[in-house]
């Protein structure tokens, strides 16, 4: 590796530190920033040294929030040369896993991960489960989910395989007294402790051991079905009774290991999921076609990088000491993926493929995997979500970022969701103490259609007019307030009539756990619950009767300005209220010209951004929801002779309206009640219509 290096004294301002014009080479290589004291804080890697450097300070304010950060607690760079992309790579992971900076992506395991090892190393190799980091002379086999599926597992094979699985002390006491232990005594052991075996005969069925485990299994059964038939034939049916047993041990092993891909391969399929704070990685090992394990990684998002970067730096630290296999599937293509491959087959000692899968069972493998990461995801924020101590401190930070009076006991957030303007939908979640508080989620049809801020404006002033109108009713508002909102013109048209009535829809029990509504647009678990306001004339809960400590809208500062000019044409000004733009996560207070910008670690950020995400869901599911009814309704519905049965029926035949689209009419015929000339009619009606971009995309 050839080396150059330079250094730069430090202030905090990134324009002090900036290396001279000329200075920097363009050779590939590895930087490091460092802070006022020395200590490393950030490494990268660049094909071309001055270019990745310059980029750092010739744009301080496009450069993203984090890297702005980085940049300001540097107080230092310098840079090694390297002579190839692969040293780069190489030099890189070295550095990250010695200074480990703090400014570095680090996947954190979520958890202890056992593993199945075979002490190979000892002159009578020992069966046992191991976590930690791996020995010399061992092999492994996993990772497992759960130390007991190894247990099961081994107990079956101990029966064909009875190899030794105590400790040195163990085996060391029963040699002294010349007595096996219980393992020994029911053919679970060998027993090389008191000399049934002979230490290459032990040696012998460890490896067949590892051989059945890292999936030569078929040589095995074969081998005891033929003895088996053999003993029988010779009527020694005890032993082809043991056999039999031998057999069955042996394939109920094999069932607790699913067959996903062909018998020849072996691959890690890995898969993300990611939000802009955090991300989670699973990993599925599959040997011989079955997954033998998996195991999961959280991460920190503290620079930016997309998919590609995340692969990149995972592959990096996940292989740095692990086992590579041949081939391993990605869900996105690291950017310097040449480089990559070359020193993972370098690390191998042979080819390793990279694949991003397309199709088939490898891509269903992958799909399955990123389910598994998003539930990973999903139960990390969970368990973050669910600490008390977290929830205060995060509430207590966003009243000090505010500048509130007092923590946000209550927080309201509101999402738009629409396709180019078509069936435009508003959300409205509600986070009680940090906690969503589904009972009282709302959901709103937007009437005006003119944009996101007009819809914001228009759900706000929805809202809020409901709020003023319930607390008339309860005798909280005086008669000249009462009389105002009255006398607007959309006040009886608010969001409180009903779905029937204005065209809001109710909570859906079905997309988020929350009790299925009413027709009258009442959840039914809410009635008469604890702590609810309750209609004395209906006996109804009042929907609208609490108001929130804080508004937070999904959006900019328009949209934060539109809400603020909804709730003071109202005459409401002892709500607070923000924007949380999804792209930088800035938060925007109305009127100001600058973001609040919160500490990317903040609690505080990470359930402003919780909140805005689970508006946004709720807001996607009844835009669906939507979408797909109207789909329904305007394709299929003037089509002669065609009811609401046979509309159902061709619907649930074809699966959606764009397949039907493309059925000719033969095919439209082998649905049961659609004879020629229905079929006809209906291949007319579709064809000749142009699909709009909301089909295109059901």
């Amino acid at each position: 590796m050839s080396a150059g290096a330079s250094s730069l004294l430090n202030v905090a301002d990134p324009a002090t530190y900036r290396p001279a014009p000329g200075s920097i080479p363009e050779s590939p290589g590895v930087y490091r920033f460092r802070d006022p004291g020395g200590r490393v804080i950030y490494v990268g890697k660049a094909k071309s040294l001055r270019q990745r450097l310059n980029s750092y300070f010739a744009d301080f304010a496009g450069l993203h929030p984090r890297t702005q950060t980085m940049l300001t607690t540097a107080a230092s760079v310098d840079w090694t040369v390297v002579g190839t992309e692969v040293e780069a790579l190489q030099l890189e992971y070295s550095w990250i896993k010695e200074f480990d900076p703090r400014f570095n992506v680090k996947y954190r395991d979520d958890k202890s991960y056992p593993y199945l090892a075979v002490t190979m190393g000892e002159d009578f190799p020992r069966v046992q489960v191991m976590r930690g980091a791996k020995r010399k002379g061992t092999r492994y086999f996993g990772p497992y989910s759960h130390a007991w599926a190894i247990r099961e597992t081994v107990d079956l094979l101990l029966r064909v395989f009875p190899v030794r699985t105590c400790s040195a002390g163990v085996f060391r006491r029963a040699g002294q007294i010349g007595r096996p232990c219980l393992l020994g005594y029911i053919d679970k052991c060998s027993a090389p402790c008191v000399g049934r075996v002979t230490p290459e005969e032990h040696r012998a069925l460890a490896e067949d051991f590892c051989d059945f485990v890292g999936g030569n299994t078929g040589r095995f059964i074969k081998r005891l079905e033929r003895e088996m038939r053999e003993a029988a034939a010779v009527e020694e049916y005890e032993r082809a009774a043991r056999l039999r047993d031998d057999v069955q041990a042996l394939q109920r092993a094999l069932e607790k290991q699913t067959v996903v891909l062909g018998d020849d391969t072996d691959c890690d399929v890995i898969a993300l999921a990611e939000d802009p704070l955090e991300a989670a990685v699973q990993v599925f090992y599959v040997r011989g076609g079955r997954i033998r394990g998996q195991r999961g990684w959280v991460v920190d998002k503290v620079e930016e990088a997309g998919p590609g970067e995340l692969v990149e730096q995972f592959l990096l630290q996940m292989y740095g000491e692990a086992t590579i296999p041949r081939e391993i599937l990605v869900p996105a293509r690291p950017p310097d993926e040449a480089a990559l491959i070359e020193l993972l087959s370098e690390q191998r000692g042979s080819r390793v493929d990279l694949r991003v899968p397309q199709r088939g069972d490898k891509k269903s493998l992958m799909e399955t995997v990123e389910r598994n990461a998003k539930e990973s995801l999903a139960q990390h924020k969970l368990r973050r979500a669910s600490d008390l101590t977290t929830r205060s401190r995060a509430l207590q930070e966003i009243a000090d970022a505010l500048d509130l009076d007092q923590a946000p006991l209550r927080i309201e957030c509101y999402d738009v969701s629409h396709i180019q303007g078509e069936n435009v939908v508003a959300s409205m979640v509600v986070f009680e103490d940090g906690l969503a508080r589904k009972s009282e989620y709302r959901r709103f049809s937007i009437r005006t259609g003119e944009g996101d801020v007009a819809s914001i404006y228009e759900v706000i002033c929805r809202r809020f007019k409901r709020y003023l109108e319930e607390r008339a009713a309860t005798g909280e508002l005086d008669a000249g307030t009462e009389d105002a909102a009255a006398n607007d013109g959309t006040a009886h048209g608010g969001a409180a009539h009903g779905a029937a009535a204005n065209g809001e829809a109710a909570n859906d029990g079905t997309a988020n756990g929350a009790a299925a509504h009413d027709e009258d647009g009442y959840g039914a678990a809410e009635r008469g619950g604890a702590g609810t306001p309750i209609d004395p004339e209906t006996g109804r809960p009042r929907k609208f009767a609490y108001p929130p400590n804080l508004v937070v809208v999904d959006g900019g500062p328009a949209q934060a300005a539109a809400a603020q000019r909804a709730l003071d044409e109202l005459g409401i000004d002892d709500i607070a209220v923000c924007g949380l733009a999804k792209r930088l996560e800035e938060v925007w207070l109305p009127g100001d010209d600058q973001p609040v910008i919160l500490p990317r670690s903040s609690e505080g950020l990470y359930l402003l951004q919780r909140v805005r995400d689970e508006a946004h869901r709720f807001a996607i599911t009844y835009h669906r929801t939507k979408r797909s009814k109207s789909l329904k309704e305007s394709a299929l519905d003037h089509v002669p002779g065609l009811g609401p049965a046979r509309r159902q029926a061709l619907l649930r035949h074809f699966g959606s309206v764009k397949r039907l689209r493309e059925a000719s009419a033969e095919e439209i015929r082998e649905v049961p009640g659609i004879g020629r000339a229905t079929a006809e009619a209906i291949v007319a009606a579709l064809r000749g219509e142009s699909p709009s971009p909301a089909e295109q995309g059901s």
